[in-house]
């Protein structure tokens, strides 16, 4: 069995994946809680309406942002927002104009999140979520 030099490394591809994963969360979910208490401030938020479509927005972002940033159903909950992100890219940024270029249009955020969530969905918690914590073999 031939080994890597970088073989050393392996142990820290699950904690940086599973940090990347808490910090786009918490990034992600103050979204949400932006658009639905408020915090922290963003006024065109102020008077939103719960079951308006930027409303549902805000209830998906903390619900589904909640349970990737602690680890748990990452995988379908990471997917689910990865979709939102591609609908609010088209949705909201697209159609200003220059759709291929998220720097005119300001979607860059949705498209990284979008495809980090889409990594996520693919790859699983990493490190430091209790999806990682029920798959581990009990001693």
């Amino acid at each position: 069995m031939a080994t890597s030099t970088f073989d050393w490394l392996d142990v820290w591809v699950p904690r940086a994946q599973g940090l990347l994963r808490i910090i786009t969360a918490f990034l992600f979910l103050q979204h949400g809680t932006a658009k639905l208490f408020g915090v922290p401030h963003v006024a065109m938020f102020d008077h939103l309406q719960l079951m308006s479509l930027i409303g549902v927005a805000g209830i998906i972002e903390v619900v589904f942002g909640l349970l990737v940033l602690i680890g748990l159903f990452t995988r379908p909950a990471a997917f689910i927002l990865s979709g939102e992100m591609a609908v609010a890219y088209w949705m909201a940024h697209a159609p200003q104009g220059h759709a291929l270029s998220p720097i005119l249009n300001q979607g860059e955020s949705a498209v990284l999140f979008c495809f980090i969530f889409l990594f996520f969905a693919v790859a699983g918690a990493g490190a430091w979520g209790i999806d990682t914590m029920r798959a581990a073999p009990r001693a």
